[in-house]
């Protein structure tokens, strides 16, 4: 992630929210799409794969049609920070669940790709950013979904505290370098 902070005039620094769907808007065919909540519009998102670090998951009950409804938040830190959020019950949710499932280094970063399945159905593939090889991972319609999504959450709560073990320990380390010079 470039550490370069830039000075001047800039955007604030919110997330960038993709939803996932197979839709098509003028007679483009999209599969994620940002929603522009001031003017209710839709923004198709032609680009079928984000690459990025996984940072977290979230999940969140939003209210449609006068229902709650369980929403998992895929949390990316790329140039920006992006926030995928799909249904939980949704193909996408439980096919990106599944091949996250496999990966045991969120340190390294993934290409998050929505895939159009048949009607309206949209799969995820996870893919390795470094070598370009697809995660796989076998179809499981009744996996702990819930026992995933913490399994996975474990390892991001991990590699966050040793970043910042590690960054701490550089730190005091520079600090004590930079005492003894004096």
């Amino acid at each position: 992630m470039n550490s370069e902070i830039k000075l001047g005039l800039c955007n604030p620094p919110e997330p960038i929210f993709l939803y996932v769907k197979n839709g098509e808007l003028s007679g483009e065919l999209f599969l994620w799409y940002q929603y522009d909540i001031n003017n209710n519009q839709t923004i198709p998102v032609q680009q079928r794969g984000l690459t990025g670090y996984l940072q977290n998951l979230r999940l969140i009950s939003k209210e449609f049609k006068g229902k709650d409804n369980m929403k998992l938040d895929i949390v990316v830190a790329a140039e920006e920070i992006y926030i995928i959020r799909t249904g939980i019950e949704t193909n996408f949710a439980k096919s990106f669940l599944l091949a996250a499932s496999q990966v045991y280094n969120f340190s390294q970063p993934l290409i998050i790709t929505a895939t159009p399945g048949e009607e309206n159905v949209v799969f995820c593939r996870l893919y390795d950013a470094i070598t370009k090889t697809r995660i796989r991972s076998e179809w499981d319609k009744n996996a702990d979904w819930a026992g995933i999504i913490s399994n996975i959450q474990s390892r991001l709560t991990e590699l966050s505290s040793d970043n910042f073990t590690t960054t701490q320990n550089s730190t005091i380390s520079n600090y004590k370098q930079d005492a003894i010079s004096r």
